[in-house]
């Protein structure tokens, strides 16, 4: 066999014995990516046989952690991150600082020093987005307010781990305890988290500012040339090119770069194509990401070192887990939104291996503590999917057996219901929308105009405030949920409007609109055909898109309460 072409050799042996080892997992009823780790397994350097360019398998898992999080950005706009920071900024802070006192505080009995005890601690604190972009999007979370606040979260945590990266290099100085360190590295490390907060701050205006108009118009120009290739084209190369730009001149990992680029992309009427034109090469590379994860990963550390591997685990999937699901019960939130939160942060992933790789580099962690990195994060990595498939029946024990949970899922919140002073012009013939995002907010708009009463029914609880302090009429929760679809006095409205594009539950939301009323109309927004077809056979009007979606729905909406008013 000629060897004159690793790349070639490389993604021939990767994408076919993903495909072969993929397909006997779902056979098996495993996660697929269970399949793609053991194909990298077979094809790494510490199992005989063919053994593939590792270097490259990792750059090719780059442009994939580059594509998935340019795709999430399509799906995401600032709004939807702001609307979760008061959980996903000081949630991801203390989980950070939590997992790596466990992480450490083992290291520390290990006997390992306190550089090589912060290193590892910080590796097993941050998740892998890619293991967790992949998990909601096959449980159909992505677009959900739960998807928001786990995206929102890694989002801190990636912002978080760039500075790590940046200061380590000086405070390496101090925690090996060189000559001369301790009066030097203090004004370094300042200066070095200086510049880090200058740039990142710097790329994200740019892209606020100047990327918010300058891609939506790129993609637009190119729409109007009606090349489909040359729209997948300028899609992906600027996916990939801001990506790269962000990272050489800003300092910017590839991943948050890849995002920025995919929330200003957002604001073109063009996204939902984008992001569909886009899937193809996203899941191909997705798939490569695993391979080279599978390809680092020693099988003898777990001979070696049954008992530290299992504490890694432990760490990664219980220690952060309790940490993530005490702090949004703490916040308030339901007991079934902490557990998704909780199995969304239960694996590390991409910048567990670069800050394991820098501090081997580095002289601060040992080799064996990288090894026990990568096994922790393949192990997390391919039972993800189990501790998903938990949660509904783990939220019925715990409901169950435990008299604490059924307090939490109890507890009253004065933003689950209407306040008293609600006016009734707002509790009978009125429109219950569901979802207040963009579609939602637009749709809003036109109703108010038209002097149409509504009740907001939506997941995100500052939203509510904020709407609340607005003087518009809103309850919190989910409108899958009975009772919130009653607080919303959906038993007297007009017309039920769901804005949320692809909820899970919306065949079972419209079903207990209709037994609660069973004249009701119902006007539902989705970006699947195939969902649009079901809903039709629901005798719900489907809208499919975004931005003109908006106007269309909210119009379909004025005239059905028209209507019913002159009926």
């Amino acid at each position: 066999m000629t060897h004159g072409a690793p790349l070639i050799h490389t993604i021939a042996a990767a994408l076919g014995l993903a495909l072969i080892f993929g397909f006997v997992a779902a056979r098996l009823r495993l996660p697929a990516l269970v399949g793609y780790l053991l194909a990298g397994v077979i094809i790494g350097p510490f199992t005989p046989g063919f053994v593939a360019d590792a270097h490259i398998a990792a750059q090719l898992a780059e442009i994939g952690v580059m594509l998935l999080m340019f795709g999430v950005g399509l799906h995401f706009s600032l709004d939807d991150l702001l609307a979760v920071r008061k959980i996903a900024v000081p949630g991801a802070l203390v989980q950070i600082a939590a997992a790596t006192l466990m992480g450490g505080f083992m290291a520390s009995a290990w006997g390992w020093s306190i550089g090589a005890s912060l290193v590892f601690g910080l590796a097993l604190s941050v998740a892998s987005t890619v293991v967790l972009l992949r998990a909601l999007d096959s449980l159909g979370l992505l677009d959900t307010y739960v998807g928001r606040i786990a995206v929102g979260w890694l989002v801190v945590e990636d912002l978080a781990m760039v500075l790590v990266l940046v200061l380590l290099p000086p405070l390496a100085e101090i925690l090996l305890d060189r000559p001369g360190a301790a009066g030097g590295a203090g004004p370094e490390v300042w200066r070095a988290l200086g510049m880090t907060l200058l740039q990142v701050g710097a790329f994200v205006a740019l892209m606020l500012v100047v990327g918010r108009r300058l891609f939506p118009w790129l993609l637009w120009q190119v729409t109007r040339t009606g090349s489909r290739e040359l729209f997948t084209l300028c899609v992906v190369a600027a996916g990939v090119s801001i990506a790269f730009a962000s990272a050489a001149l800003f300092g910017v990992s590839f991943a948050l770069g890849a995002f920025f680029a995919g929330m200003v992309m957002r604001e073109s009427e063009f996204s939902h194509r984008a992001a569909q034109e886009s899937l193809p090469l996203r899941d191909a590379f997705a798939v490569l990401f695993f391979v080279s994860v599978g390809m680092l990963f020693d099988p003898w550390v777990i001979i070696e070192r049954p008992w530290q591997v299992l504490a890694v685990v432990l760490v990664i999937v219980v220690g952060k887990s309790l940490a993530a699901a005490t702090l949004v019960l703490l916040f308030r939130y339901p007991l079934g939104l902490a557990l998704t939160v909780s199995a969304s942060l239960a694996q590390i992933g991409e910048f567990s291996f670069i800050l394991a790789g820098l501090g081997v580099s580095l002289g601060l962690l040992p080799g064996a503590g990288r090894d026990l990195i990568l096994a922790g994060a393949l192990i997390s990595i391919a039972t993800n999917p189990l501790w998903f498939a938990m949660i509904a029946p783990l939220q019925r024990w715990l409901l169950r057996h435990s008299s604490l949970a059924r307090d939490f899922e109890a507890r009253v919140d004065p933003m689950a219901e209407l306040p008293m002073t609600t006016d009734a012009r707002f509790l009978s013939r009125q429109v219950v929308l569901v979802g207040y995002g963009r579609v939602g907010r637009r749709i809003a708009a036109v109703l108010a105009q038209s002097d149409v009463p509504f009740v907001v029914a939506e997941r995100n609880r500052e939203l509510v405030e904020r709407l609340r302090e607005e003087g518009k009429a809103a309850v919190w929760g989910d409108a899958a949920d009975p009772v919130v679809l009653v607080q919303a006095h959906i038993a007297r409205a007009r017309v039920l409007a769901i804005a949320v594009a692809d909820a899970i539950d919306v065949h079972h939301m419209v079903a207990t609109a209709r037994a609660l009323n069973p004249s009701i109309e119902v006007v539902v927004r989705s970006h699947s055909e195939e969902q649009a077809r079901l809903l039709t056979q629901d005798e719900a009007t489907v809208f499919l898109g975004e931005h003109e979606l908006a106007q269309a729905m909210a119009r379909d909406v004025v005239r059905r309460t028209s209507a019913v008013a002159h009926a």
